[in-house]
């Protein structure tokens, strides 16, 4: 395949674009894409150097027209993702402090135990949808209690977390657009009077201590307040959900993996590395370039969009042996699934307490767990997930 003619959209890529990807990555770890506007970096060097290099900016662009859409953008004008230095430096300072106050370890035992009430709701003999009996509520569940949202509320944040989402996908319809800028509204108004709240009545709960966290004299505005929140939720659900989809998929479609973890359980932080690594989440990530400069050999001048495509550079056989292959105790597995360089994914441990806690609880109610008939996917490549995972106790 010439690199013009790859379709981002098209169903038989979305479907399995692995073998696309390595055909591509092995004609050049980095090219231009006219359909897109903008450099891919198939290989694993080449994206690495995207998410490096600090001359490759995260440089937001107002969706258009403005107007219609500035509940979206407001979101992402405020949040660290979307910017560089000194701005993301003290975003992510205050942010990460608030993180510091030892809520990850707080929440571990939490979600386990939360990961055993809902498989108390299955019936495994039966079957049951591994997405939304499971995979699918655990991280809303964990964030919310991170974030101290009240438990009557919480049925809230996923269909506003969904909405949102489906906006950085290519070639969307109206429809979706307009669901995105609504469910937009919704959160950040939700989140303004739950901020509001804990101000006056603070609580062991990171709102509390992004609302009181001070650096240098700075804080958090109410604006950034809001946008961190969404970002922590709409990262970490989103990409839970797929890495535990995805990533159960690929160990049930390998049954000696799967009980090899079963046997080993002391295997399973490095059979969640190799889930994320494997069938990534999140296969494309977009940086500008801020000056002239050299990627694999490519040159990209200043203001040249560029994207790392981490679902082909996890596979890259340069640096992982076997690629194709599910080893759940693949070592070391130095993937691009969290990102890297200075938007290294802050909610990285997180994710992985409840990643591990997940597959743990999983397997141990379910050893002999199988899939009862093929998955399908959703029709998105830059998020790229189930629509349902149909399991039973084998």
């Amino acid at each position: 395949m010439r690199i013009d003619d790859l379709d981002l959209t098209a169903p038989e890529l979305i479907a399995d674009p692995y073998p696309v990807l390595a055909d591509l990555r092995a004609q050049a770890p980095m090219a231009w894409h006219e359909p897109s506007g903008m450099f891919l970096a198939f290989g694993y060097h080449a994206a690495n150097a995207v998410l490096r290099d600090r001359r490759a900016g995260r440089l937001w662009r107002d969706r258009q027209p403005r107007e219609r859409f500035e509940p979206f953008n407001a979101l992402h004008r405020h949040q660290m993702m979307e910017n560089e230095p000194p701005e993301h430096t003290r975003l992510r300072g205050l942010v990460a402090k608030a993180f510091a106050r030892g809520h990850v370890e707080r929440l571990r035992p939490r979600v386990t135990e939360m990961a055993g009430e809902l498989l108390d709701r299955v019936d495994g003999s039966a079957g049951f949808d591994l997405l939304a009996d499971f995979a699918g509520p655990l991280p809303v569940m964990v964030i919310a209690e991170l974030l101290g949202v009240p438990a009557e509320d919480r049925h809230l944040l996923r269909p506003w977390s969904n909405a949102i989402v489906k906006m950085y996908e290519y070639h969307r319809p109206a429809e979706l657009e307009d669901r995105a800028v609504t469910a937009a509204i919704e959160f950040a108004d939700y989140l303004r009077v739950l901020a509001k709240t804990r101000r006056a009545r603070p609580a062991n709960d990171l709102i509390s201590h992004l609302a009181a966290i001070e650096d240098g004299g700075t804080r958090l505005s109410e604006d950034e307040l809001v946008a961190s929140a969404i970002l922590l939720l709409n990262a970490g659900h989103e990409a839970s959900v797929n890495v535990l989809g995805n990533g159960m998929v690929a160990l049930l479609d390998h049954p000696a993996e799967r009980d090899r973890l079963v046997t080993e359980p002391a295997l399973v932080a490095p059979a969640v590395e190799e889930m994320i690594r494997y069938d990534a989440p999140l296969h494309l990530f977009e940086r500008t370039a801020t000056a002239d400069l050299v990627i694999a050999g490519a040159p990209v001048a200043a203001g040249q969009r560029m994207a790392a495509l981490l679902g082909s550079a996890n596979r890259d056989p340069a640096v992982f042996a076997q690629p194709d292959r599910f080893d759940a105790g693949r070592e070391p597995n130095p993937h691009l699934g969290f990102g890297a360089g200075i938007h290294f994914c802050l909610g990285a441990p997180l994710a992985r307490v409840e990643l591990q806690a997940a597959v743990t609880t999983l397997l141990r109610r379910f050893s002999r767990l199988e899939l009862i008939e093929r998955p399908v996917v959703r029709p998105t490549f830059v998020l790229r997930g189930y629509q349902a995972v149909l399991v039973r106790a084998g």
